[in-house]
């Protein structure tokens, strides 16, 4: 599904654990490393689209998880021009998100990143909140950074200030 103006609707899940470190995925045989998105089906809320794609790329399901927020409306990046599918229609010139961050409630042993046939990353790590800002691919760091700073009250409020 690609909008009027040529974006996938799209949605980007960030996992934080009870220490406050977030959960960052190696991509499959690429040296790339990010946090878990995914489309956004035709008839699927954002939040249905956050627990299938938690449950396909991280093998968690919505009981693992407490949503501690989302951002209020859509944040947009475009892709490099030769990341652009000219062939296909129609064009998908770059994605537009609605961000989630996740508390993980169950052990971190819940996490399987085999549980789609063909998945997204190969492995995992816990990183400090704002290193995958850096790491990330560069035309997604305005993304990750709006969504990070938008969403770092919820993970002080919901999550590690809680009795």
């Amino acid at each position: 599904m690609i909008d009027s103006d040529g974006y996938r609707p799209n949605v980007g899940i960030i996992i934080v654990n009870k220490e406050g470190k977030l959960f960052w995925g190696k991509r499959i045989q690429q040296d790339a490393w990010q946090f878990p998105q995914g489309g956004i089906r035709d008839n699927e809320t954002p939040q249905q689209a956050v627990f299938r794609e938690l449950k396909e790329e991280v093998g968690l399901e919505p009981s693992d998880v407490r949503v501690l927020g989302r951002t209020q409306d859509w944040i947009s990046y475009d892709l490099p021009k030769h990341l652009i599918r000219h062939y296909s229609q129609p064009i998908c010139v770059g994605q537009k998100q609605i961000w989630f961050m996740l508390g993980l409630e169950s052990d971190a042993s819940s996490i399987n990143l085999n549980q789609h046939e063909t998945p997204e990353f190969e492995d995992w790590d816990w990183v400090d909140y704002w290193r995958p800002v850096q790491e990330v691919v560069s035309f997604k760091q305005a993304v990750y950074h709006q969504a990070l700073t938008e969403l770092e009250e919820s993970i002080n409020t919901f999550w590690l200030n809680r009795a």
